[in-house]
């Protein structure tokens, strides 16, 4: 069984067409072989025995009165009644070698019928003519030539019936596909659609279509979808409304500190307040994500340029022309995030970017800080998770960074891949379709 599905289409088009035609073409091959083993192989065996009964006859009649005038006599007889010309060669001999049919019972069946018949020696070639038999019986002035039709020596009526099983068989073949795409294809819309929206791109005019059962997946969905972007839109508002109102106490309390004189307390509470500014938008930005942004085509190449330029990177290899459908202001939030973090723990950060073989934007963010163990990558990537040994955190202190650079891939359809770096650090390598 595992061989067997190793072998078998992967595509549901390819499975749904072998579910179609392997029948078919059992269903043909028994067909084909009953009728040639009970009928067609009966047809020609009989009609074999009745060319070797009347060669038999014709060497008899020559065996009574042997001779070139009895040859003649026989030919116009056997010729006019029986189709069968008889020629007579002195001083002839049989081939010594013979030449055998594509199919070789044919052969089998006109030889077993001319031995039950004929004592003399004899040979016959069924592929010399295409639509005569070539026969030849030794005597002893020399060989006895027959000529003798095809339709009279084997049935023609297999060959038409095989060609017309083949015709079927395409015919029904092409019907099947005509359907089978007609019912994949919603099929297909379906995955497009479902790909696009994991993506983050708008999925267009899709609609239901197809057999009830798609069109019952199709609207799940449909449904699925706004509820997620309703989901989306609540903590949007949510986190936002709690931002807001958290901002209006927090700016009174700054402006009161600001009218008070500098000491040390006011300028450690003003930090503090700073930093809870900083978390306030580190949690808007983590709620908001990728909504109100839409895909458009990108020039990446000037996008991680910028970044690194802005940023005071020390090494920024960025190949030329690089242009990819994006969220661009998504993705300059999670690339910032992740050189934020990596100048916070590295003293030496490299900015590499590129297109991959398989046409996906790799963008590589390197630092020697200390890293991230390998058994606490996973956890990194979780939201407000700080890693006491290394840097789950982002710049701010908020623990949001990675998260959002990983939902920033994987709304994309790609991916956000920590490993070590060769540089000793840690290495993010966000990967984008392009």
């Amino acid at each position: 069984m595992l061989g067997l599905k190793q072998h078998m289409p992967k595509s549901l088009f390819g499975r749904a067409l072998a579910i179609i035609i392997v029948p078919i073409a059992i269903m043909q091959i028994v067909v084909a072989y009953i009728f040639f083993d009970a009928h067609w192989q009966t047809v020609t065996a009989s009609l074999s025995d009745g060319i070797a009964s009347e060669i038999a006859l014709a060497v008899q009649l020559y065996s009574e009165e042997p001779g070139q005038d009895r040859a003649q006599e026989i030919d116009v007889l056997l010729r006019r009644d029986m189709r069968l010309a008889v020629e007579l060669r002195p001083g002839e001999s049989l081939p010594p070698k013979t030449r055998n049919a594509f199919f070789s019972n044919l052969d089998r069946t006109l030889r077993r019928a001319l031995a039950e018949t004929i004592d003399e020696p004899f040979w016959f070639d069924t592929t010399r003519y295409p639509e005569h038999i070539d026969i030849r019986v030794a005597v002893d002035e020399g060989v006895l030539y027959f000529i003798a039709p095809r339709d009279r020596v084997f049935a023609a009526t297999g060959f038409i019936f095989i060609f017309w099983m083949i015709m079927a068989t395409l015919l029904l073949s092409l019907v099947s596909i005509l359907f089978i795409l007609n019912q994949a294809r919603p099929i297909m819309r379906l995955a497009k659609a479902a790909e696009a929206f994991g993506k983050g791109r708008d999925i267009g005019s899709f609609k239901p279509t197809g057999a009830s059962e798609v069109r019952q997946a199709s609207q799940a969905f449909l449904d699925m979808r706004d509820r997620i972007l309703r989901h989306i839109e609540q903590r949007t508002h949510f986190l936002a409304g709690v931002s807001h109102d958290l901002r209006t106490p927090l700016t009174r309390l700054r402006l009161q500190f600001a009218m008070m004189d500098k000491t040390d307390d006011t300028r450690a509470a003003l930090a503090d307040l700073a930093d809870m500014e900083a978390m306030l938008d580190g949690y808007l930005d983590f709620a908001q994500g990728l909504a109100g942004e839409e895909v458009e085509r990108t020039d990446v190449t000037a996008l991680v340029s910028g970044l690194c330029e802005t940023s005071g990177v020390d090494i920024c290899d960025v190949a030329p022309d690089l242009f990819a459908h994006i969220r661009p202001g998504a993705v300059r939030r999670a690339l910032s995030n992740l050189i934020e973090n990596a100048k916070t723990y590295g003293k030496n950060v490299h900015v590499t970017a590129a297109m991959s073989a398989e046409r996906w934007l790799d963008i590589t963010i390197d630092d020697d800080g200390p890293g991230i163990a390998e058994a606490d990558m996973d956890q990194a990537f979780a939201p407000f998770v700080r890693l006491d040994t290394a840097r789950g955190q982002n710049v701010k202190g908020v623990g949001l960074g990675l998260s959002i650079a990983k939902d920033t891939a994987q709304f994309h359809g790609g991916e956000l891949h920590l490993s070590r770096s060769p540089l000793g650090g840690l290495r993010a390598t966000l990967c984008l379709p392009a």
